[in-house]
């Protein structure tokens, strides 16, 4: 990237950082991020920026063309825009002005630093073919990409290829990392539903058929599926994390029902249903050794995110431009966390990309209550939204 735009990023870097405070300090849920969208239009609309609004709800896409066309090369870059329902405890000056919802995943810095990048487009238009600004609701658990596609995303928009970039505290700043093929987890939704026989646990428990009883071998067995059943160099997880059944109150109750949730997470389709068929057996069989019934339900929330090859290459290529070759991963790994542009990349190849948040001031993890986006990465987001469609 030219110097010149470089140095220009860098000295408006105040009103970036201004920027994404402000959107921090208004978070808003999935798809009631209406303050969020009018933010992202009316600074479109200040750099006489093409858009719609309301594509999947309330998502946004800018239009931006280059000096050329000729190529009819289209490429969409996608930011995610909703928070979390996390009370913040920050305590920064642009914390969270609304209790119990917070920017704790960086969607705030995403927002910022592809408004960024979109002032240069537009300002050089420095590319043969067309941008579009892909402003996406809901990723944090409602599926926000997949209402965008169903709206018809690269049907009214012709998108070619299409990519995303996340913030990764783990990752060194600046470090970027993509990986080709998965890079992001099947996120499946489990709900087990134990039903048993209930009556009194002290008086005459040989006459029950104990729901909490069967909910602990459930959860040791199921816990054994992953490592007795999985190729040690696939990767896989199940982990039950939620148990609900009886009273604290009634100890000596033994309840007729217990359900417990948790989540699976695979990176090939064979792994996904290997686990699904294992879970299904092993929650059936256990409850029906012990003299009760258990159902799976088994919910394939959001598809793996998988990079295409040829977009990958041109994404760490990008980032080399950007970063220099030291601070490109050489071999990067994927991570078993889940991500709803796993639909868009179903549609359409592209890639997603990780890039280094972490310093000895930004240690705190995703969806920490203590999480701050680290600004230093503007710039840097900013740049390398800039370079790839060049």
């Amino acid at each position: 990237m030219p110097n010149n735009i470089v140095d220009q990023i860098g000295s408006e870097f105040p009103s970036y950082r201004a920027l994404r405070g402000d959107i921090h300090a208004h978070p808003e849920l999935g798809f009631d991020e209406h303050r969020t969208a009018n933010v992202i239009c009316e600074a479109l609309d200040k750099l006489s920026i093409e858009f719609r609004r309301g594509i999947g709800k309330t998502g946004v896409v800018g239009i931006i063309h280059g000096k050329t066309t000729t190529s009819g090369r289209a490429v969409g870059l996608r930011a995610d825009m909703d928070a979390l329902p996390i009370q913040e405890s920050t305590n920064l000056e642009y914390a969270s002005s609304t209790g119990g919802r917070m920017h704790a995943c960086g969607h705030d810095g995403h927002v910022t630093m592809l408004l960024a990048a979109a002032e240069y487009l537009k300002r050089t238009q420095n590319f043969n073919g067309t941008v579009y600004l892909i402003f996406q609701p809901g990723e944090e658990g409602h599926k926000g990409g997949l209402e965008m596609v169903k709206d018809g995303l690269f049907e009214r928009f012709p998108i070619e290829q299409v990519y995303a970039l996340h913030n990764w505290p783990s990752l060194p700043l600046g470090a970027v990392s993509v990986p080709v093929g998965p890079v992001m987890a099947a996120a499946d939704i489990l709900k087990i539903k134990i039903q048993g026989k209930g009556g009194h646990g002290g008086i005459a428990p040989q006459r029950t058929v104990d729901p909490v009883l069967i909910a602990g071998h459930i959860i040791v067995a199921a816990h054994s599926i992953v490592s007795r059943n999985l190729d040690p160099l696939d990767a896989g997880v199940v982990s039950l994390c939620g148990i609900s059944g009886g009273s604290l109150a009634g100890h000596n109750v033994i309840p007729e029902e217990v359900v417990i949730t948790g989540t699976a997470r695979s990176l090939r389709p064979e792994v996904q249903d290997l686990i699904e068929a294992r879970l299904r057996e092993t929650v059936e069989s256990v409850a029906r050794g012990l003299g009760g019934s258990a159902t799976l339900e088994y919910d394939r929330n959001v598809p793996a995110t998988v990079n295409s090859e040829a977009e990958a290459l041109l994404a760490r290529r990008a980032a080399v431009d950007v970063v220099g070759k030291e601070n490109v991963i050489q071999h990067p790994v994927p991570s078993l966390g889940g991500e709803d542009f796993s639909f868009m990349l179903r549609e359409r190849p592209g890639a997603y990309i990780h890039v280094g948040t972490g310093d000895a001031e930004h240690s705190h993890g995703l969806h920490s209550a203590h999480f701050d986006f680290n600004d230093a990465a503007i710039p840097i987001g900013g740049r390398y939204w800039y370079v790839l469609p060049s």
